[in-house]
């Protein structure tokens, strides 16, 4: 550890590696909300937060597992079609609230090109939301409609692999090759849900 008597220990929760205090500063100090995206090994968290004196205030939040109980999604909870869905469920909610604009808060997760928090802010963007990202961060329509996936379990079908990779979604009765077709159906629900 450092010493001396210019060594300054940093805050608990940067030392822990739960926030970046200087990107934390310059997204309050916009004074617009934030689209928060955070992803675990098994679920995505989308809100959008308001900063306030006493802490954030969260207008409207969404999370990966709620499209397995309300929209019946059959397929993971962490890919890159599911954080698309929760990015559009958490949008339209935020619209509803009166929230127009917001600046995407993707925390200490690093800015992967076509990665998973990128879904969720399109997910966002499609459902009405301004949010300014560059367009070439997204992934592409078949990689968030879930291509990627449908074509590599063909390839494991072949192979005789496909149980080994894909147990989860044939537990719940999805063919991982209907995957975009089954994309599809969920996000109409959303959609027509919300009005969008």
């Amino acid at each position: 550890m450092a010493r001396g008597p210019r060594y300054k220990v940093p805050r608990r929760r940067r030392r822990e590696g739960k926030t970046n205090y200087y990107k934390r500063y310059r997204m309050v100090m916009s004074r617009k909300p934030r689209f928060v995206v955070r992803k675990t090994l098994n679920y995505i968290w989308v809100q959008v937060a308001v900063a306030k004196p006493g802490g954030d205030y969260i207008v409207a939040s969404a999370h990966s597992n709620e499209l397995v109980k309300k929209y019946g999604w059959r397929g993971g909870t962490a890919n890159t079609p599911s954080a698309y869905l929760t990015g559009l469920l958490a949008g339209y909610r935020a619209l509803r609230k009166g929230i127009k604009e917001a600046i995407l808060d993707i925390g200490l997760h690093k800015p992967v090109k076509g990665g998973v928090v990128f879904a969720a802010a399109k997910g966002g963007i499609d459902a009405g939301l301004n949010i300014p990202v560059g367009e070439g961060m997204f992934p592409s329509n078949d990689r968030i409609r879930g291509k990627h996936i449908a074509s590599w379990s063909k390839t494991l079908r072949e192979k005789g692999l496909l149980e080994r990779f894909f147990s989860r979604y044939l537990a719940k009765g999805l063919s991982p090759e209907e995957l975009p077709q089954h994309f599809e159906e969920v996000k109409k629900k959303i959609i027509v849900e919300y009005g969008g």
